[in-house]
């Protein structure tokens, strides 16, 4: 069984369109048309055109593309911050918000034409992305899924909590989790990609797998493709193997 995975985007729409490229190379030297693309989340903060990535993303699973777009911690604070600026996130650490500039908040709502929201009162920054951020964007970043299980394998953005069966997992583990599961080398009965800790490249640890390359500190955007428990990561190329 056959999947494409991408890691997380951070509003980079020009490396989320070659990766896309990328598996439509691979389809062609596969012929294989039917497997998903599956988007592991964080399609805002940070990166230059938040705005287009979501356009691109909800426009495509509008028109019935084969894809999975999943649910990032950074999606859900966007949408957070929109229903209501003072809601605390429960990820999130107390000191941060969603504005500072170490998430990236500002970076979303400037590819929407909200400018300096960092360096400005936060009610007329909310009053103006509510009016700015179109509903159809609010609603497709809201209503994605935390999971997908396919073959082998399970798609989540952050990580699971081990032990506990995936419908019983907690959003915020699932888009937020690192301590308990990235030290965690036990086989977990399937092979779990995700992305949310930022690597300098891909890595394979043999129970999961973590395809976030750095695309939101000026790295490149991972695209993998997974057969079975085998991988292997797309370039230019053609496919290199990703093994632990």
């Amino acid at each position: 069984m056959r999947s494409y995975a991408i890691g997380d985007i951070h509003g980079h729409l020009d490396l989320l369109l070659h990766a896309h490229d990328l598996i439509a190379e691979d389809r062609r030297q596969t012929g294989d048309h039917d497997a998903p693309v599956i988007h592991l989340g964080d399609y805002v903060d940070r990166g230059p055109d938040c705005r287009g990535v979501v356009d691109y993303l909800a426009k495509g699973t509008e028109r019935g593309e084969n894809w999975v777009t999943l649910k990032g911690n950074h999606d859900r604070m966007f949408t957070r911050f929109l229903r209501d600026p003072f809601e605390p996130e429960e990820g999130l650490r107390a000191e941060l918000s969603w504005l500072h500039p170490r998430l990236g908040g500002a970076a979303t709502l400037a590819s929407y034409g909200v400018r300096s929201a960092a360096d400005r009162p936060l009610v007329p920054v909310h009053s103006e992305a509510v009016e700015a951020v179109p509903e159809a964007h609010r609603i497709f970043l809201d209503s994605r899924p935390t999971w997908h299980q396919r073959g082998e394998c399970v798609f989540v953005h952050a990580g699971i909590r081990p032990g506990i069966p995936m419908p019983a997992q907690t959003e915020t583990d699932l888009v937020w989790i690192r301590g308990g599961f990235l030290e965690d080398t036990r086989d977990h009965g399937f092979l779990v990609v995700h992305g949310h800790t930022a690597l300098d490249h891909p890595t394979h640890y043999g129970n999961r797998l973590n395809i976030d390359s750095s695309a939101a500190y000026g790295g490149p955007l991972t695209a993998v493709v997974i057969e079975g428990r085998d991988v292997w990561l797309l370039t230019d190329w053609g496919r290199e193997p990703l093994q632990p």
